[in-house]
């Protein structure tokens, strides 16, 4: 039996418009608009769902990876932009653990809250900081399912030294995600 390759095909519009975006992002805010733009244009181009993370040294505030969210055009349930960008942050940076000597710190930027998948996976990442836009409650509200997570996450984070910034750009992040619901973008969930 052959078993099949793992490869993830990034958009050809991705590269083109990183290639054309700043080295670095001085403010959270400005971090934040990047991933809420390559959301908006992951919708426009038809190639995801409304979400989009990049991970950030910290050190210099400078752009190490960016992901959007690719489950649908990959037939992968677990390529949310979040689990993209921590996957070619660490084949860039050569190392699973994103908190290395010699790598970051590192800022994990997301459109939205992560969820229940990508709060798991944050946690080993080596990442020490998150910025979310948009929360759970308004992923959830336009028909995507998050995931059972503790109600105190971002305590359990922090514990684990790794700071969380809420609400960053939130009412732009949510009109994203409105945006979408409105043009009638796949909600995708597993069924119940």
């Amino acid at each position: 039996m052959t078993y099949p390759t793992l490869a993830v095909r990034l958009p050809d519009w991705l590269e083109k418009f990183l290639s054309r975006a700043e080295r670095t992002y001085p403010t959270v805010d400005e971090r934040m608009r990047l991933v809420i733009e390559l959301s908006r244009l992951n919708v426009e181009n038809g190639t995801g769902g409304p979400f989009g993370a990049a991970i950030f040294d910290m050190r210099d505030r400078s752009l190490l990876a960016a992901g959007v969210n690719l489950v649908v055009s990959g037939n992968c349930s677990i390529l949310h932009a979040e689990i993209v960008a921590m996957i070619l942050a660490q084949a860039k940076a050569g190392t699973f653990d994103l908190g290395a000597e010699g790598v970051g710190p590192c800022e994990l930027v997301a459109s939205a809250e992560p969820c229940a998948m990508c709060l798991g996976a944050l946690q080993w990442s080596g990442i020490r900081r998150l910025a979310c836009g948009a929360r759970g409650e308004d992923v959830e509200r336009i028909g995507f399912d998050e995931g059972e997570k503790p109600p105190a996450w971002v305590d359990a984070l922090e514990r684990r030294g790794i700071s969380v910034v809420r609400d960053v750009c939130r009412d732009e992040a949510v009109r994203s995600l409105r945006d979408y619901r409105e043009c009638e973008g796949m909600i995708y969930s597993p069924r119940r």
